[in-house]
């Protein structure tokens, strides 16, 4: 098994990456009309959201004021900061510019990767702590069509209350939107203006939203042209008397398409005001904002019926990612405990209907914290509502794309640094020599500020999670890392605003358990319907491919089964057979299988663990089965073995809660382990024996060493 680590290494990562945004900037700038956009667009504004009624092009001063340089000179400064920050791989840079990058530099990186070697060591720009499973080289990513090299790539926006923003968080916001858009990544942005909020200050609704659609076009202005687009009619609504689209339930639909399409490949950013026209009365009143955004989803990926005639069938734009702004932040991972932080990742195939239901029941519980940033009420159905937006939205969308859950404070980068005061060394750890030095933390806030304790996975300054997520397709924290490792250790408020507040969702796969997704428990020595591999449950033959593929490496099938017919405990398996975990229950030392049984000294053992080369490297297929071998199947703990120089030791140390190498052997032995039953010596004596005692089953064990 291989991992690919980030750290020092090779920069040309990076380097990639810096070229493509510089490429993507100029495109951006190249394609900046010289003239106002024509008014034959339907209800839109000017070009930066500045009044010109004249329609004359507007001037602008060559030299710009001293504070908007500067201004301008901080942004770009950041922006550079972000990406270099960004833990992308070599695989994530290729698979960024073949979907963004310009023709030129698609076409650069196919010959390029042609000569990559294998991915077997440190890649990478700068220095990271968490490890990505990636085996082998990567493979080609399949070039777009030249007829969609126009087609913008958009993320649909959703902002909630943003009228309880302060100015602070709205501009960091809106320097985020300018900042994915030089990334390629164009936004359209729905403003859901909280109706509780409006009354409080004194406003109606649709005065409460005249205004923050005024304010965010002024803060998107302030960091360069082309600034961003009010488009005010393009969201109708169908008679009662029509029928519904067979793609969502909402009557809302898009017309005018023209007033999208042109302005997004004019560059510009824009902004949708949450209300419909009616198709009888042509009067526009309030539309619920996720149908708003179901209804650009559906039409941007070609499933609205046509209505115009005159429009062209199929996709209109490319939805890479759906962004919900919410001053609640992302799916909470105890809806009754605020000090868990948000859910990291979310699988909806296989989490949705849990996850619905715990927040569901947490709605009639008390209150968890203070109301946020002034919005009254409790926050599960609020998080109920953008769970549901997510499996919505992603059931019509491509399986690559994804849903981003954030808070303002996160999304426009404003957290403050944590401590560089934690350890990241386990206290079950022998040998520190099994993983490389971490890089130095970043100035923190205070030297006395305790965070998560032993085993932490130490935090640099702040990642902005939109740009992170962009360039890698995956959240900035890793979704199988322990949430201990996480989280601070102290609940103070102000230790748990070093929370991370931003969930990742995607439409996923589904996980099968076998035999069960309760705890597992050893089964009676000698019971006849134990699981075996070759039950008709397991796929065997697409199991052992999914082992060969993933290790490079044939298994003798053969030898694998014998050994395994009394011992195997489970099979995890993520999807159609795109990751598996198969898992045992060893017999330490000489012990029978019933004394072993008897005496309660089985020890859980993890025999192999396979990804498809083709899932790996995004997606959450290791992290998946991951979490289903310790959260589900082994929850009191399990171990494993893995040679002493193996680059994985830094992907299973972050997720272990211990470590020792076996003196005299070239092995590192695991476990997850809780601490109070891993200071039992007897438990620690029986794991050795196992991690010592295995016996692979590889084809070509005459040739190769034991892996």
């Amino acid at each position: 098994m291989m991992f690919v680590t980030r750290g020092s290494g090779n920069r040309a990562t990076m380097s990639a990456l810096k070229k493509a945004v510089k490429t993507q900037t100029q495109t951006s700038i190249r394609r900046t009309p010289t003239t106002p956009l024509s008014h034959k667009r339907h209800a839109s504004t000017a070009q930066n959201g500045d009044d010109n009624s004249s329609g004359k092009p507007a001037t602008r001063s060559p030299h710009p004021p001293s504070a908007q340089a500067k201004q301008k000179r901080d942004s770009d400064r950041e922006f550079l900061l972000s990406i270099l920050e960004t833990s992308a791989t070599k695989r994530d840079a290729k698979a960024y510019l073949q979907e963004f990058g310009s023709s030129k530099a698609k076409a650069a990186t196919r010959p390029a990767a042609a000569q990559t070697p294998p991915l077997t060591t440190v890649l990478g720009g700068a220095s990271k702590d968490v490890a990505q499973f990636v085996q082998g080289p990567a493979k080609e990513v399949p070039t777009a069509e030249e007829e969609e090299e126009e087609v913008p790539r958009v993320a649909i926006v959703k902002l909630r209350a943003p009228q309880t923003w302060e100015d602070s968080l709205l501009d960091g916001v809106a320097k985020t939107l300018t900042q994915l858009r030089a990334l390629g990544l164009r936004s359209v942005i729905v403003v859901d203006c909280d109706e509780a909020a409006a009354e409080a200050q004194g406003l109606t609704w649709r005065e409460a939203v005249s205004q923050q659609v005024d304010r965010l076009q002024r803060a998107i202005a302030k960091y360069g042209s082309p600034g961003a687009e009010l488009v005010d009619s393009a969201i109708w609504r169908q008679t009662p008397s029509q029928s519904r689209s067979s793609v969502t339930s909402s009557d809302l639909f898009v017309g005018f398409g023209d007033a999208f399409i042109a302005p997004l490949r004019h560059g510009h950013l824009l902004v949708i005001p949450p209300r419909a026209f009616s198709e009888e009365t042509l009067a526009s009143t309030p539309a619920d904002a996720n149908d708003v955004v179901l209804a650009l989803t559906a039409y941007f990926s070609g499933l609205q019926a046509d209505r115009q005639g005159d429009e062209k069938a199929g996709r209109k734009a490319l939805v890479h990612r759906i962004i919900v702004i919410d001053p609640h932040g992302g799916i909470p991972s105890s809806p009754t405990n605020s000090n868990d932080g948000a859910r990291v990742f979310i699988n909806l195939e296989e989490q949705f209907d849990k996850i619905q239901s715990s927040l569901a029941a947490a709605s009639s519980s008390p209150c968890p914290h203070s109301p946020q940033m002034g919005i009254k009420g409790h926050p599960a159905p609020r998080h109920v509502e953008n769970l549901r937006l997510a499996k919505s939205a992603l059931s019509i969308l491509p399986s690559t794309s994804s849903v981003l859950i954030t808070s303002p404070s996160e999304a426009a980068n404003l957290r403050p640094p944590p401590s560089s005061s934690s350890s990241s060394a386990s206290s079950y750890s022998s040998s520190s020599s099994l993983l490389p030095p971490s890089p130095s933390s970043s100035p923190s806030l205070s030297p006395n500020l305790p965070l998560a304790g032993v085993g932490e996975v130490k935090t640099r300054r702040w990642q902005n999670p939109l740009i992170h997520n962009l360039l890698t397709d995956r959240p900035i924290y890793s979704a199988s890392l322990p949430m201990g490792k996480i989280k601070p250790s102290s609940s103070s408020p102000t230790i748990r605003n070093l929370l991370p507040t931003t969930t990742l969702a995607k439409r996923g796969l589904p996980v099968t358990v076998f035999p069960s997704k309760t705890p597992w428990v050893p089964p009676v020595p000698g019971s006849p319907d134990r699981l075996r591999l070759t039950d008709p449950c397991i796929d065997l033959a697409r199991l052992v491919h999914l082992i060969d593929d993933s290790f490079s490496r044939r298994l003798d099938a053969e030898h694998y089964l014998a050994r395994l017919e009394d011992s195997l405990a489970g099979v995890i398996i993520a999807g159609e057979y795109e990751g598996a975990a198969i898992l045992t229950w060893e017999r330490p030392g000489n012990l029978s299988e019933a004394e072993a049984h008897s005496q309660g000294r089985l020890v859980p053992y993890l025999d192999k663990f396979a990804v498809l080369k083709k899932s790996q490297g995004a997606g959450g297929v290791a992290d998946v089965v991951f979490n289903a071998m310790v959260r589900d199947a082994f929850p009191g703990g399990v171990c494993w073995r893995s040679r002493k120089d193996n680059p994985v030791n830094k992907w299973y140390f972050e997720r272990s809660r211990g470590v020792r190498k076996l003196p005299g052997s070239n092995w590192a032995m695991f476990w997850t382990t809780e601490p109070e039953v891993a200071v039992d010596q007897q438990v620690m004596a029986d794991y050795e024996s196992v991690c010592r005692g295995v016996v692979p089953s590889w084809a070509d064990m005459n040739v190769k060493a034991a892996d």
